[in-house]
């Protein structure tokens, strides 16, 4: 994977090249750029993707300590790498925490969007509780590892669908979760003390995808369809069967929602 320096990082990104807009796809807690395989391998022949590795996930390095993750700090990266590749504008897709970061980008960077697709993501800071458990889990990381985490956050991401019947999206995303436990702990610090961002909604004036699972738990479909009555012109799309990590659960229908949008820009 190619690499480039930012800000002291080195930050590894997936780029299919070619000719025509690019797709900017950011990946969710606790990832890499590998969770958009399904992506990459179905689309990556007609449209140019682009998919780092955020600071400390996957082949890109991690910052010398914890405050060195936000979201500031990733979307920082993001418009560097945009930067590198001379890419004014793009279409941006975050999942999850990569949603998080999009808006941090669209705050400081709109002119970089042309297009948005927010995937099972929600605008809102973290509520009271939710800080409370993110604290939690930090100082679980840094007692027994990232790996501690792992099944039970498993439980919460995937449906009850997909863990029954998808074993190889199971072990897929088994294999995505296995990240540095500096960057479990970064990651989580990142999103508890993420900005709340429901006062950009109303403003996002470029075409905008919310892809949602069924049966997500995390950001339910509530959520996507709050987000889609404040943006202007926003297409809601509720991916059947799959929970929150609706790229991976179900992959040919989140392609075909991608690809729609994509050839209507």
């Amino acid at each position: 994977m190619p690499r480039v320096q930012v800000d002291g990082i080195d930050l590894s990104y997936r780029d299919t090249g070619g000719e025509g807009a690019a797709v900017v796809l950011l990946h969710g807690f606790p990832f890499d750029s590998t969770l958009w395989d399904p992506q990459f391998d179905a689309l990556g022949r007609d449209v140019r993707l682009i998919a780092p590795d955020l600071r400390g996930f996957g082949g890109s390095s991690p910052p010398p300590g914890p405050s060195g993750y936000s979201m500031s700090a990733f979307a920082s990266d993001v418009a560097a790498l945009l930067d590198h590749l001379e890419l004014p504008q793009v279409v941006l897709g975050g999942l999850s925490m990569g949603g998080y970061v999009s808006f941090e980008l669209l705050r400081h960077h709109p002119e970089r969007v042309m297009g948005l697709v927010l995937a099972d993501t929600r605008a809102e800071a973290d509520a009271p509780e939710v800080r409370d458990k993110r604290e939690a889990q930090a100082k679980q990381v840094a007692e027994r590892g990232g790996g501690s985490l792992v099944l039970p956050m498993m439980e919460a991401l995937l449906s009850e669908d997909t863990r029954r019947n998808r074993p190889e999206a199971v072990r897929a995303l088994r294999v995505v979760m296995e990240q540095d436990d500096r960057s479990w702990i970064g990651g989580l610090e990142a999103m508890r003390e993420r900005a709340d961002s429901s006062d950009l909604l109303d403003g996002i004036s470029v075409p905008t995808l919310i892809v949602v699972g069924q049966h997500d738990a995390i950001a339910p479909p509530d959520v996507a369809r709050g987000m889609s009555e404040r943006i202007p012109g926003a297409r809601l799309v509720v991916l059947e069967g799959a929970g929150h990590v609706s790229n991976l659960e179900a992959p040919d229908a989140f392609n075909a929602a991608l690809s729609s949008f994509l050839e209507e820009l």
